[in-house]
């Protein structure tokens, strides 16, 4: 799930979206038999075989086809010596010689030696809607967390389907996408309600419109289906994987539908794959993680307010937000930033730690009479055309991935009578995350029975790693997906909550994933670690 008013949620959750508002091995390697199985788990379904048997096929074809490996666009905007490129796919697996898109991909060979070369690592982010192709920028930049990983892997991004350079989807003109003010998402009476419903439609409608022949296409259990394309495109007989957010919920399908096509996987900060979650109820448990989370904030802003000066208890920092958001409400700060844009802004705080001191510190500035950092940090940039069209292709994918995968409400007493409820104590998120959501109840194409997420034969350990207090995906998804896959091992970071924690720096779990990447080996048994270093103001 992401979030954000020009959706820059972290991103199922992963880079969180917006509110409201490397050398390959020589030679063609032969891909394995698909495995698919059917939603329902019992081997049977017609719509399911045709689509295992569209996958079978689009990976043979990748295996021959491999990848044209070139310098990247200038316009990526990436570091060389990564290199880019484009997998073919079939739009609709149930006709894999029908349309087909391109999906892009880019890589950076592991920099040991070729003994230590232990293929190829492939990244998803989260979202739904995020872009991997940052991920071997990890390599150039020298990230120490991943030195010893990047000396035995390829690292290998890809855009998913209907993302950035991979037949980009789109729900609105982005222009308007990011025109500020918008709406307070906490409604004032029934009218404010019948006005989100209609933008909520209006927006559904537009993504038919815009992008009505994807829009079916657009699941989870297609994004896994490429992402076993993409493998067989990269000639590796079985996945490596590191999935974060959304990613891990991929990770959970691909699983699931290729058990015997994973060698490796790695899944951090887990959106709970049962049925009964995704996506409805996951949304509302994640309103009650962000509450949570949010004291923790503003609890280690008082700690510290010999730095900020908003108050020294969690009440009188909590007093400070309530009169900055009334303020907001009145009359938009700048005429651009009114509660919509605030929450967008302050809603990094509860996904990441790293967030907690540039927030703190653009408040303080408010406090002390300084609004315009406020404005500056929380308002669109209408000039940034390009940031501006990633940021309504993200939420665009969001939208069209949780909506297509499963069943959501179709009655709007469920939705006003569940969130009215939940705003009472939990009211940092819960109403712009319904609104954010709302489109799918009246979403214009199917919707779908989620996965079973499952063991399947042949399926080996996977890791898990979650951070106990994560607002994004609560830690029951983490335990969820370990009761799931038999023999996976959970690592958990206690009394920590930072959304993405195989990129933070916490030897107690970094030493286990790169263990576990570089041997297979999970441990005995489930770990917990001590948090990673607080931040400092």
């Amino acid at each position: 799930m992401r979030k954000s008013s020009i959706r820059r949620r972290a991103t199922a959750f992963g880079t969180a979206g917006a509110l409201v508002t490397a050398t390959l091995i020589a030679g063609a390697v032969t891909a394995p038999a698909a495995s698919a199985t059917p939603a329902d788990g019992h081997g049977h379904g017609r719509g399911w075989d045709r689509e295992a048997r569209g996958a079978a096929i689009a990976a043979a074809r990748a295996a021959r086809a491999g990848i044209d490996w070139e310098d990247c666009a200038a316009d990526w905007n990436l570091p060389k010596p990564i290199q880019c490129g484009y997998v073919t796919v079939p739009m609709d697996y149930a006709k894999p010689y029908g349309k087909q898109i391109k999906l892009a991909v880019d890589r950076i060979g592991n920099t040991g030696t070729r003994s230590e070369r232990q293929g190829a690592l492939i990244y998803n982010p989260g979202g739904p809607g995020g872009s991997g192709l940052r991920f071997p920028a990890r390599v150039t930049s020298k990230s120490a967390v991943w030195a010893n990983t990047a000396k035995a892997y390829d690292f290998v991004g890809f855009d998913p389907r209907g993302v950035g350079h991979s037949a980009p989807i789109s729900c609105v003109d982005p222009q308007e996408f990011v025109k500020a003010p918008k709406a307070d998402p906490v409604p004032g009476s029934e009218a404010d309600k019948r006005a989100q419903r209609g933008l909520a439609r209006e927006y559904a409608e537009g993504c038919f419109e815009r992008s009505g022949e994807m829009l079916p296409h657009m699941t989870t259990p297609n994004t896994a289906r490429d992402l076993d394309v993409i493998r067989a495109a990269l000639g590796e007989r079985k996945l490596n994987y590191l999935g974060v957010s959304y990613g891990t919920y991929l990770g959970a399908v691909y699983g699931t539908l290729f058990p015997d096509h994973v060698r490796r996987m790695v899944v951090d900060s887990v959106v709970n794959p049962s049925r009964d979650k995704i996506w409805y109820q996951a949304n509302l448990d994640q309103d009650v993680a962000f509450e949570g989370r949010w004291k923790d904030w503003q609890d280690w802003v008082a700690a510290n307010d010999d730095a900020y000066h908003l108050g020294d208890t969690r009440a009188e920092v909590q007093e400070q937000w309530l009169k900055l958001r009334a303020r907001a409400a009145k009359e938009p700060l700048g005429g651009v930033v009114g509660p919509a844009e605030l929450i967008s802004f302050f809603q990094s705080a509860p996904y990441y730690d790293s967030a907690w001191a540039p927030i703190a510190e653009i408040f303080s500035k408010y406090v002390a009479g300084d609004t315009q950092a406020l404005v500056d940090a929380a308002a669109p940039d209408l000039s940034d055309t390009a940031g501006n069209a990633s940021a309504e292709n993200g939420n665009a994918v969001y939208t069209a991935v949780e909506c297509a995968d499963a069943k959501w409400p179709t009655n709007w007493r469920k939705w006003d009578r569940d969130n009215t409820r939940l705003h009472r104590d939990h009211p940092f998120m819960t109403w712009a995350n319904a609104w954010m959501n709302l489109p799918c109840a009246t979403w214009p194409v199917k919707q779908h029975t989620p996965v079973n997420v499952k063991t399947g034969r042949g399926l080996p350990p996977v890791l898990i790693v979650q951070s106990e207090r994560d607002a994004a995906t609560p830690y029951e998804g983490a335990v969820e997906l370990h009761q799931r896959f038999r023999g996976s091992r959970l690592i958990t970071e206690r009394d920590a909550g930072s959304h993405g924690v195989t990129g933070l720096v916490n030897p107690c779990v970094n030493d286990r994933v790169d263990t576990y990447l570089l041997t297979g080996r999970t441990g005995a048994r489930d770990v917990t670690c001590a948090p990673h270093a607080t931040p400092k103001p």
